[in-house]
Protein backbone atom coordinates (compact mmCIF):
# COMPACT_ATOMS: atom_id res chain seq x y z
CA UNK A 1 0.00 0.00 0.00
CA UNK A 2 1.03 3.32 -0.91
CA UNK A 3 1.01 4.99 2.36
CA UNK A 4 0.47 9.13 0.85
CA UNK A 5 -2.52 7.58 -1.82
CA UNK A 6 -3.65 4.45 0.01
CA UNK A 7 -3.60 2.44 -3.13
CA UNK A 8 -2.96 -1.42 -3.19
CA UNK A 9 -0.93 -2.35 -5.85
CA UNK A 10 -1.36 -6.51 -5.74
CA UNK A 11 1.36 -8.26 -6.62
CA UNK A 12 0.59 -10.88 -9.17
CA UNK A 13 0.41 -13.96 -8.42
CA UNK A 14 3.35 -14.53 -5.94
CA UNK A 15 4.33 -17.78 -4.26
CA UNK A 16 6.83 -18.26 -1.30
CA UNK A 17 7.66 -19.97 1.87
CA UNK A 18 8.38 -18.84 5.49
CA UNK A 19 10.06 -20.93 7.90
CA UNK A 20 10.36 -20.53 11.50
CA UNK A 21 12.53 -23.26 13.35
CA UNK A 22 12.41 -24.12 17.02
CA UNK A 23 16.02 -23.25 17.12
CA UNK A 24 15.48 -19.70 16.53
CA UNK A 25 16.39 -19.61 13.05
CA UNK A 26 13.76 -18.65 9.86
CA UNK A 27 14.32 -18.79 6.23
CA UNK A 28 12.45 -16.87 3.26
CA UNK A 29 11.37 -17.23 -0.51
CA UNK A 30 9.30 -15.75 -2.19
CA UNK A 31 9.00 -14.92 -6.39
CA UNK A 32 6.59 -13.45 -8.97
CA UNK A 33 5.25 -14.58 -12.05
CA UNK A 34 5.37 -14.63 -14.44
CA UNK A 35 9.26 -15.16 -14.51
CA UNK A 36 11.85 -15.85 -17.28
CA UNK A 37 12.31 -19.71 -18.49
CA UNK A 38 15.59 -19.77 -20.01
CA UNK A 39 15.89 -22.57 -22.45
CA UNK A 40 18.76 -24.17 -20.69
CA UNK A 41 21.42 -23.28 -18.07
CA UNK A 42 24.22 -23.08 -20.40
CA UNK A 43 21.91 -20.66 -23.10
CA UNK A 44 20.65 -18.49 -20.06
CA UNK A 45 21.07 -14.60 -21.03
CA UNK A 46 22.37 -12.03 -18.31
CA UNK A 47 18.55 -10.08 -18.74
CA UNK A 48 17.38 -13.53 -17.87
CA UNK A 49 19.21 -13.46 -14.92
CA UNK A 50 18.13 -9.85 -14.12
CA UNK A 51 14.83 -10.60 -14.39
CA UNK A 52 15.09 -13.68 -12.52
CA UNK A 53 16.90 -11.69 -9.42
CA UNK A 54 14.45 -9.30 -9.71
CA UNK A 55 11.35 -11.48 -9.70
CA UNK A 56 12.35 -13.24 -6.09
CA UNK A 57 13.22 -12.59 -2.73
CA UNK A 58 15.17 -14.93 -0.29
CA UNK A 59 16.82 -14.31 3.37
CA UNK A 60 17.36 -16.33 6.46
CA UNK A 61 18.98 -15.44 9.63
CA UNK A 62 17.52 -15.41 13.24
CA UNK A 63 14.35 -14.66 14.56
CA UNK A 64 12.46 -13.02 17.83
CA UNK A 65 8.87 -13.34 18.01
CA UNK A 66 7.22 -11.45 21.50
CA UNK A 67 3.76 -12.10 20.57
CA UNK A 68 2.88 -9.25 18.47
CA UNK A 69 6.05 -8.51 16.44
CA UNK A 70 8.57 -10.37 14.81
CA UNK A 71 12.37 -9.13 14.44
CA UNK A 72 14.20 -11.21 11.59
CA UNK A 73 17.91 -10.69 12.07
CA UNK A 74 19.33 -11.07 8.58
CA UNK A 75 22.58 -12.87 8.19
CA UNK A 76 21.88 -14.64 4.19
CA UNK A 77 20.13 -12.98 1.37
CA UNK A 78 19.40 -12.99 -2.01
CA UNK A 79 21.03 -9.21 -2.08
CA UNK A 80 23.73 -8.25 0.17
CA UNK A 81 22.44 -5.08 0.89
CA UNK A 82 19.85 -6.83 3.45
CA UNK A 83 22.92 -8.87 5.51
CA UNK A 84 23.42 -7.88 8.79
CA UNK A 85 19.98 -5.91 8.98
CA UNK A 86 16.86 -6.23 11.01
CA UNK A 87 13.57 -6.52 9.72
CA UNK A 88 10.73 -6.23 12.14
CA UNK A 89 7.09 -6.78 11.23
CA UNK A 90 3.71 -6.75 12.57
CA UNK A 91 1.98 -9.80 13.18
CA UNK A 92 -1.74 -10.70 13.21
CA UNK A 93 -3.28 -14.64 13.03
CA UNK A 94 -6.25 -15.82 11.77
CA UNK A 95 -6.51 -19.35 12.10
CA UNK A 96 -4.21 -20.55 9.64
CA UNK A 97 -3.35 -17.53 8.39
CA UNK A 98 -0.50 -15.26 9.50
CA UNK A 99 -0.03 -11.77 7.96
CA UNK A 100 3.47 -9.70 8.29
CA UNK A 101 3.04 -6.01 8.05
CA UNK A 102 6.37 -4.00 7.24
CA UNK A 103 6.30 -0.52 9.08
CA UNK A 104 6.68 2.03 6.40
CA UNK A 105 9.23 2.12 3.71
CA UNK A 106 10.46 3.88 0.46
CA UNK A 107 9.87 0.89 -1.94
CA UNK A 108 12.60 -0.13 -4.46
CA UNK A 109 11.38 0.65 -7.50
CA UNK A 110 9.84 4.14 -6.73
CA UNK A 111 10.97 5.51 -3.58
CA UNK A 112 7.46 6.07 -2.71
CA UNK A 113 6.18 5.43 1.18
CA UNK A 114 4.65 2.21 1.12
CA UNK A 115 3.95 -0.89 3.64
CA UNK A 116 3.94 -4.22 2.76
CA UNK A 117 1.57 -6.94 3.91
CA UNK A 118 2.49 -9.90 2.99
CA UNK A 119 -0.35 -13.45 3.51
CA UNK A 120 0.83 -16.85 4.57
CA UNK A 121 -1.21 -19.78 5.21
CA UNK A 122 0.41 -22.83 6.71
CA UNK A 123 0.96 -25.48 4.30
CA UNK A 124 -0.70 -28.96 5.60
Amino acid sequence: MIVETGETVPVPNPLGYITYGKDGRMLVLIVRHPRPRPEAIDKITDQQRADLFRTMIAYGGTYKFDGTTVEHNIDIAWNEIWVGTKQVRTVTRDGDRMTLTTPPFPFHTDGKISVNMLVWERVK
